[in-house]
């Protein structure tokens, strides 16, 4: 009678085990957590290459339970002068090795308004 470890004829058979089991040697390395300016460069990166539009720079970043949300602040329509130009804010999210996962624009005004407190 075969053993567990070989077929009819003695040969060493594979051993099969479950799906996301691992022998000690093969275990795949921890994921080290995506910094923060990791996620920001990311964050940009994305944006600017699903909306075409300029990003001037990261005005938040906050840890999640899955990764980082971003805030990531957008030149919409450049005009002249300059100090007329309109600007977004875009809320990103990226997932601990940084690709994305939400993306929308929470606020778009003038260059020159100011924060209303």
């Amino acid at each position: 009678m075969p053993s567990d470890d070989h077929d009819a004829d003695g040969r060493d058979r594979p051993r099969r085990r479950r799906a996301g089991t691992y022998d000690e040697d093969e275990r795949p390395a921890p994921r080290r957590p995506l910094s923060a300016s990791v996620a920001a460069r990311a964050g940009l990166q994305h944006i600017a290459e699903l909306s075409g539009k300029t990003p001037t720079g990261v005005t938040s970043i906050e840890r999640s339970e899955d990764g980082w949300v971003i805030g990531i602040e957008v030149i919409e329509d450049r005009r002249i002068p300059s100090s007329t130009d309109i600007l977004g804010v875009y809320q990103v999210e990226v997932d601990m090795d940084g690709e994305l996962v939400t993306y929308r624009r929470i606020r778009r005004y003038p260059r020159g308004q100011s924060d209303r407190g």
